[in-house]
């Protein structure tokens, strides 16, 4: 159950994901995504093992405290935009920005940048995420002109 209306109850797919994984108890495919994630981002370990902690936990950037939660579901969003190409182009601008980073990683945090920020337009607008303001942004990471 990836998809919910409830924050905890997307919140304790991870948590449970990253305890299956540590048990080494078989993974669905949905926490095998999960768990391939946060093995990228060390930093966030140690807060997955502490669900009752950190399942309530709010997140203010005003102190400079960046939600795991939000982060790792950046990161699969991409995945599923890429396995799809969705929004088209956006694998072949992927493969074009990793020849740049020469880091996959780095390259989905590149695309990240771009994602968050159609959101925040979104979101401050009152309008639904416009594509073309995403893939706009990856074309100028790519040095391409619009």
């Amino acid at each position: 159950m990836l998809f919910s209306h409830e924050r905890n109850d997307l919140r304790q797919v991870f948590f449970n994901a990253w305890n299956k994984h540590n048990k080494h108890t078989p993974l669905e495919p949905m926490e095998q995504i999960i768990v391939q994630v946060i093995k990228l981002h060390p930093e966030y370990h140690h807060f997955f093992e502490n669900s009752s902690s950190n399942l309530n936990k709010d997140f203010s950037p005003e102190m400079g405290e960046t939600n795991p939660f939000l982060h790792l579901s950046m990161h699969i969003a991409i995945h599923e935009q890429l396995s799809v190409n969705q929004p088209q182009g956006i694998t072949g601008n992927y493969k074009k920005l990793l020849k740049k980073t020469n880091d996959p990683h780095e390259t989905e945090h590149e695309l990240m940048d771009c994602l968050g920020e159609m959101i925040w337009l979104a979101q401050r607008e009152n309008k639904a995420p416009d594509e073309k303001v995403y893939m706009d942004c990856i074309k100028l990471k790519l040095g391409i002109a619009n």
